[in-house]
């Protein structure tokens, strides 16, 4: 079953004016919303509830890392693949074992990289127009 354009026309408008790097912000949010879900699942034993949050959270998870632009700053970007694939493998245990461990650590990771995505907006935005920092 789709999902209709006018399911959301807040949240579809507000994904279709954003930004590239507003975009990956909204990713780290909706990661970070799903884990919290799914975690609320496993402290009740609601598995279903869980399984498709955390399902949710390791697609945004994927597309986290399949977006890196690998030709800018490979180091870094490497460093940050292995990271998502370390979040990625976080949350496949908590679906697998059920322990909340796992989905804080995610959540953890993920909240700190959302805020230092923040904040590289911030600098960014505080830069000259005209002196190529991206």
């Amino acid at each position: 079953m789709n999902p209709t354009p006018t399911a959301n026309p807040y949240l579809r408008n507000q994904v279709l004016s954003a930004k590239p790097e507003e975009l990956r912000l909204m990713l780290f949010d909706g990661a970070i919303r799903f884990l919290s879900v799914g975690r609320k699942g496993l402290e009740s034993r609601d598995y279903d509830i869980s399984y498709t949050n955390i399902s949710k959270a390791q697609k945004i998870v994927l597309e986290l890392s399949n977006s890196l632009n690998r030709d800018v700053m490979p180091e870094v970007t490497e460093k940050l693949s292995a990271l998502y694939t370390f979040i990625y493998r976080l949350l496949v245990d908590a679906s697998t074992t059920r322990e909340i461990k796992h989905l804080d650590e995610a959540i953890r990771l993920l909240k700190y990289e959302r805020e230092t995505w923040a904040l590289l907006i911030e600098k960014a935005a505080e830069q000259p127009a005209g002196n190529g920092a991206a």
